[in-house]
């Protein structure tokens, strides 16, 4: 079963750590977070959106591994090591404030809104002790990070399959790995992107962002849905090709669907 630890010999997966740190992150009840053992993708079902099926489905699949998300008890001990680290006795004392009792996670992060160094910081210390997590959590299930492949060189773009859950490079990721191409578009939109939506996040108040975070995960969990079962779909058609001894039917690109 794809949910249960690795045995044996180690495997190497290249990770995407960006993703992983966000199925880390977030331990809501209607969010299921998987590992693929091959591509280092991670598909994310969120109850009420994906397909019901869809659990199954990943359960018959060896190649996925379930990952079990930091406790919301973990991550609140994390609020409060960081506060003593701030320079400001003010901001010290408004954070402090904003832990106490229901909804600390977000009077947290509403807070810290107004304090754009703090905030990095916040961030840089929150991802640190995330990477800690995920390499324990990777060790005990055999799994040896290696660098992800790089665009094909010369090649057609279309070619290429882009990673389903996050488009832009890892902050975590190796030195030296990422997406490129030959004439690095994907990374300078990627590096335009980032600015676009750093600039955005310093305009928005905190409910309009968390209206933006709602719709940028249900967009998310749709895009991994269909590409999940797309991904099912063609193993299905291969098994049947199989069977009837005749060569697999060809999967049309995204170009030739469009």
């Amino acid at each position: 079963m794809s949910n249960n630890p690795a045995s044996g010999a180690v495997r190497d997966v290249p990770i995407d750590w960006e993703a992983l740190e966000d199925a880390f992150e977030n331990n809501a009840p209607e969010v299921h977070s998987y590992l693929h053992l091959v591509t280092g993708e991670v598909l994310r079902v969120v109850d009420g959106v994906a397909d019901p099926q869809m659990h199954v489905r990943i359960a018959s699949d060896a190649n996925y591994l379930r990952i079990d998300p930091v406790s919301s008890r973990e991550q609140y001990r994390w609020m409060e090591r960081f506060i003593p680290m701030v320079d400001e006795p003010e901001l010290r004392g408004k954070l402090t404030q904003a832990i106490d009792g229901k909804g600390a996670f977000r009077r947290f992060k509403d807070v810290l809104m107004t304090y754009a160094a703090d905030r990095e910081r916040w961030f840089t210390f929150r991802s640190e002790r995330l990477r800690t997590f995920m390499e324990a959590w990777l060790s005990a299930h055999a799994i040896k990070p290696v660098a992800r492949p790089a665009w094909a060189e010369g090649g057609p773009e279309s070619e290429v399959e882009a990673p389903p859950e996050s488009a832009a490079p890892s902050s975590l990721a190796l030195e030296g790995e990422g997406p490129k191409s030959s004439s690095g578009r994907r990374t300078r939109n990627a590096e335009a992107l980032r600015t676009s939506l750093k600039e955005i996040g310093d305009v928005l108040g905190p409910r309009d962002l968390d209206l933006l975070v709602a719709f940028a995960e249900f967009l998310k969990a749709r895009r991994a849905a269909r590409g999940f079962a797309h991904h099912h779909e063609h193993q299905m058609q291969e098994r049947r090709a199989a069977t009837a001894g005749s060569p697999p039917p060809s999967v049309p690109s995204e170009g030739e669907k469009n």
